[in-house]
């Protein structure tokens, strides 16, 4: 049984099905997850969509979803015992189904770990006792697990397998009627409606300022399916005095064909790194929030990328540091300044490196069988 309750983990879990198929293909899968682990093959007991809300109010208005997935997979687990509970992320739900499924004597395998080390590390005691295995995706996370007494494994991380373009640069410009003499610059500032008003009216501010004097910038935006192009206007775009042209397909076709990128902090920081592109950090959200997160997280950096390097590789912008004045004058660097873009761009091939090699989901299958095949 496979479990995840987000899309990212829906991914994974999809991944780690096909890869178990592959190495066994007598493999029987169910679980909870979405359409890309039902398209690898996995019988969905429970839809992860339904579960996918972020937020105590929300949590609480999802209570009876959460209630009638604990229920459907457990009377799983008792029914038709699986030899082997694979967790994905998703603590709170998956550490109440793993209590159970250890009363029950089945071996717990947690593939891709939550992020204790960041904040609420308590509950490593808790998944100690409750976890045979644990695999992890970033490579710091192995030391932090060891260090607690837990058998983990660092397996690599998925991104590296799924992270590329398709197009060239000169056929995505080609594609979408850029010169191809261009400097393109990204803009990235998430995929949630709050992240687009906190974020985006800075972001294309800073691409004014970036744009006065060099004629030659092009400003390319994506536009995530969780979002509309009327999201994007009422933040800011519709009125832009800089010409932003808005990407709704090929996203990474689009961030590898830029020279340097403004993100959001989160995953698309490593997606970056992995494509090899320059970029600035920048994160803003509600002053309770941040206060908040700056009381319970015990992190040196914000960003994915300079955790993975235990380094500044990139720059961070946080809260009031996150101007148009601060951004341009940090990306105009990464722009027209080649020594800067070379020193970016060693850093950002020490992340590759440090990631592991392509293959994370087939380690973390043979791990499984291996689970199964000797259960002590």
């Amino acid at each position: 049984m496979i479990v995840a309750g987000e899309a990212s983990g829906d991914m994974h879990g999809a991944n780690l099905a096909r890869a178990l198929k592959r190495l066994s293909p007598a493999a029987s899968i169910c679980g909870m997850g979405g359409t890309a682990m039902a398209e690898a093959g996995v019988e969905i007991l429970y839809d992860a969509a339904r579960m996918a809300v972020v937020g105590i109010i929300e949590v609480l208005s999802h209570f009876s979803d959460i209630r009638a997935a604990r229920r459907t997979l457990l009377t799983e687990l008792r029914d038709n015992r699986p030899d082997l509970l694979i967790l994905i992320d998703y603590p709170g739900f998956n550490l109440m189904l793993a209590k159970q499924a250890k009363k029950l004597g089945i071996p717990i395998f947690y593939y891709i770990s939550p992020q204790v080390w960041a904040w609420h590390a308590s509950r490593v005691k808790k998944i100690r006792r409750l976890v045979d295995r644990m695999a992890v995706i970033l490579p710091f996370e192995k030391k932090f697990y060891r260090q607690r007494g837990m058998a983990v494994n660092f397996v690599g991380h998925p991104l590296l397998d799924t992270v590329a373009s398709k197009l060239s640069r000169a056929d995505f410009l080609a594609r979408h009627q850029i010169p191809a003499d261009a400097t393109v610059v990204g803009l990235l500032p998430g995929s949630r409606k709050k992240e687009i008003a906190n974020l985006l009216p800075v972001y294309l501010e800073a691409a004014r300022h970036l744009a006065d004097g060099h004629d030659e910038l092009v400003f390319l935006l994506p536009l995530a399916p969780s979002l509309s192009r009327a999201d994007l206007d009422a933040h800011g775009l519709a009125g832009c005095p800089v010409p932003i042209r808005v990407i709704d397909s090929d996203r990474y076709d689009m961030m590898a064909a830029c020279d340097a990128v403004i993100a959001a902090s989160g995953t698309v920081t490593l997606e970056l790194a992995i494509l090899d592109i320059p970029m600035v950090v920048a994160y803003r959200t509600s002053p309770l929030t941040c206060w908040l997160a700056r009381k319970l997280v015990d992190v040196k950096y914000m960003s994915l990328v300079n955790l993975v390097a235990d380094r500044l590789v990139v720059p961070e912008l946080l809260q009031e540091e996150v101007t148009a004045e601060s951004l341009a004058a940090q990306l105009a660097p990464l722009l027209f300044a080649p020594r800067v873009i070379a020193a970016m761009r060693d850093g950002l091939a020490e992340v590759r490196e440090r990631l592991g090699g392509p293959g994370a989901s087939e380690r973390a299958a043979a791990i499984a069988l291996e689970i199964i095949n000797d259960p002590r």
